[in-house]
């Protein structure tokens, strides 16, 4: 299945389905900046705020897959239209809400029209384009505007929290998407060609509803298990998590074993490289998540910075970013996972160099950005590693298996590496809480380092996109 349309329109077509990734990820660092702003507002509890994250995690993590498949079914371009209407529509309701609860649960909502939208996008650019070096340069650009969203969500959110008018500032952070969804869904709808459809088989219902289910119980045990101790509800949610599992790979089998069009084609397991670069992906995105919300804790409690203040802080990290993921697009092709190597080891760097000791505002700054460097070389190229060679009538399965990866990893990122982090710094048992602190989580993320560094090792020595 190839999209037949000129080189030209080709690019026009990406600029288009960027615009996904461009609000999931706004939405994600503009809504973390102003979490305390958000809280005072509406006179909500410490819990409260923290399942605005939680919720919108855990509605997106629970129907990538489902969201995914269903581009196969329906057509990329309709369920990209629809996914992005929801999102604008539920952005606005995230505006009006009055209370908590109201929030969180369209927060989840949210997160849920995430999932259809996003995993069209990734499965698009695989479809736009199916030659090895033009996709390369296409997965570059979709780095850069992850760079780019997450240059703008710090700092809108940091400035809008501050702002104070008719319509309070934190309500103006999910009104912006509006007139940018709008704009998106006209281009959607008037320029983006359709894809070819899976016809003769009906949508499987009953595995999407099991793994809905299934990774409804993990995310939320791993979001919201650390933040309340661990009680006992959150095993018991682990256990049934593994319980729905079984059952969900059961169900695949059967439906996959009489063609009755199961939701996600087990043999794309079969596949070496597709395993080992979704493992890749878990610890890669474990790592990521946390240092960002270490980092983010550390510069305002630690150092003292203002919210505005540290998301400008940022902003090299990000032109960084974008800078290495331009160039590293153009070197994958001839150098393969050589690039994707090159970039843990300035990651390796970086973590090593503040462990030995920097502790003031400019040189932590500048150690993020060295970061940045080093992940821009890693972090867009792992859908490279895990989309290579799979068929293109699965692109939308195994985009959205990819995206439940890097959900699910960011969840046990923050439980597990931010765990360390948190623990230290409650344990009150350190003159310098904060640095000790960042010193832990910084080593339990050169571990996931290494385990990256491993799985790119065994992977063949070219990463081909095509």
């Amino acid at each position: 299945m190839i999209i037949t349309i000129s080189s030209i329109n080709r690019w026009y077509a990406l600029l288009i389905v960027l615009t996904a990734p461009l609000l999931y990820v706004i939405d994600i660092f503009i809504v973390n900046i102003a979490l305390p702003t958000i809280k005072t507002s509406l006179h909500a509890t410490d819990g409260e705020v923290q399942l605005v994250i939680a919720a919108y995690l855990l509605g997106s993590a629970c129907f990538l897959i489902t969201g995914g498949r269903a581009g196969d079914y329906l057509g990329k371009k309709k369920v990209f239209f629809q996914g992005m209407a929801w999102f604008t529509l539920t952005s606005c309701i995230c505006g009006l809400c009055q209370t908590p609860m109201q929030l969180n649960i369209a927060r989840f909502l949210q997160g849920v029209s995430s999932a259809f939208m996003v995993t069209q996008s990734v499965a698009l650019i695989q479809v736009l384009f199916p030659v090895a070096e033009e996709r390369a340069k296409a997965i570059g650009w979709y780095g850069i505007t992850l760079s780019v969203a997450a240059i703008i969500g710090q700092m809108l959110g940091g400035y809008l929290a501050e702002t104070h008018g008719t319509i309070e500032g934190w309500r103006m952070i999910f009104f912006i998407n509006l007139p940018v969804g709008a704009a998106a869904m006209w281009a959607i709808y008037r320029y983006l060609p359709e894809t070819p459809t899976t016809v003769g088989v009906k949508f499987d219902y009953s595995g999407a509803t099991v793994l809905t289910l299934a990774l409804g119980c993990l995310i939320y045990a791993i979001t919201e298990g650390r933040e309340q101790h661990w009680p006992l509800w959150s095993f018991v949610l682990l256990i049934l998590f593994v319980v729905l599992a079984m059952v969900f790979i059961r169900i695949q089998r059967v439906k996959q074993g009489d063609n009755k069009g199961a939701l996600i084609n087990l043999a794309l397991f079969k596949q070496p490289a597709f395993n080992i670069g979704l493992l890749a992906v878990l610890f890669h995105f474990m790592l990521h998540t946390a240092y960002l919300l270490m980092m983010a804790v550390y510069l305002q409690s630690g150092l003292g910075m203002s919210a505005l203040a540290c998301g400008a802080s940022f902003i090299p990290h990000a032109l960084l970013f974008m800078l290495s993921s331009v160039v590293a697009s153009r070197l994958l092709v001839k150098h393969g996972k050589k690039v994707l190597q090159a970039g843990l080891l300035i990651i390796f760097v970086a973590f090593g160099w503040q462990l030995s000791g920097v502790d003031s505002r400019a040189g932590t700054v500048a150690l993020i950005a060295l970061y940045g460097l080093g992940n821009g070389m890693v972090l867009p190229f792992l859908l490279n590693i895990v989309l290579d060679k799979v068929p293109v009538e699965d692109a939308g399965a195994a985009s959205g298996i990819f995206s439940t990866f890097q959900q699910t990893a960011s969840g046990l990122g923050i439980s597990i590496i931010g765990g360390v982090f948190f623990a230290v710094l409650q344990s009150g048992i350190h003159d310098h809480a904060y640095t000790e602190a960042l010193r832990y989580g910084l080593g339990a993320g050169m571990a996931c380092l290494i385990v990256v560094a491993v799985t790119l090792y065994c992977l063949p020595g070219k990463t081909d996109p095509a």
